[in-house]
């Protein structure tokens, strides 16, 4: 798993292409028809204060997964401001509901466990369309399953949890609405939107300076064995 460089995105290893393409096709459904009328709906109704602080909230309760997987990958400093932004927020910031940190200095990081495995040296797997999920690796896939384990919302009960679930979603179809015209516009969605994914999490990565050549010794594979191999949000 340790020893597989990262593929580049023009060049995935997505052997199950065919299958991913069904899926892809049955989420743009499900997207159109249910979630794309709600975050729209969500967006009208509801007063852009409102909208901010329900974002605020919810990256602020999730913020422990990121100083967590700072740490992880021993960006110490990065991990205490991240801690000190975590800790303003919560107090000042009324519960998240008011970014309070960002004015003073303490900016907002995104780190994951995929990140973490990415940075010590875990090539990213297959490509892979996941079921209302969208697009993912089998890297990222086992960073999603890790950091459910560590985000606060297990603290809650499976009701709360349900409907924190639930919203989450709607915020996030909501901040992705102006994006809507991107994949409309492409000759391939499916193409598309993997390219943007990948190179999005490559950047995240290496926060932002992947190496020139991160994929130039591995354009047949890598990933997860020695057979096989991998902009602002899609899906990450």
């Amino acid at each position: 798993m340790a020893g597989c460089a990262h593929t580049p995105a023009y060049e995935p290893a997505d052997p199950l292409e065919p299958v991913n393409r069904k899926i892809y096709a049955f989420n743009r459904t499900a997207d159109r028809y249910v979630l794309r009328p709600i975050a729209r709906t969500y967006v009208e109704v509801t007063p852009q204060p409102a909208r901010s602080g329900v974002h605020n909230f919810l990256n602020n309760l999730g913020y422990p997964v990121t100083i967590i997987n700072a740490l992880l990958q021993g960006k110490f400093a990065q991990a205490g401001r991240d801690t000190g932004r975590f800790l303003i927020n919560t107090t000042a910031g009324i519960g998240g509901l008011v970014d309070v940190a960002t004015p003073v200095g303490l900016i907002e990081n995104d780190e994951d466990f995929g990140q973490t495995l990415g940075y010590w040296g875990v090539g990213p797997g297959w490509y892979l369309m996941l079921p209302f999920l969208g697009p993912s690796t089998n890297r990222g896939l086992m960073g999603q399953l890790a950091d459910g384990l560590s985000t606060p919302e297990r603290l809650f009960e499976a009701r709360t949890q349900y409907v924190l679930t639930a919203v989450s979603v709607v915020d996030r179809r909501a901040q992705l609405l102006s994006a809507d015209g991107f994949l409309e516009q492409q000759v391939d969605e499916y193409v598309a939107l993997r390219t943007v994914y990948l190179e999005s999490r490559l950047n995240d990565v290496y926060d932002g300076a992947p190496p020139l050549d991160y994929g130039e010794e591995n354009l047949d594979g890598g990933g997860f064995d020695d057979d096989d191999s991998w902009r602002e949000d899609f899906g990450g």
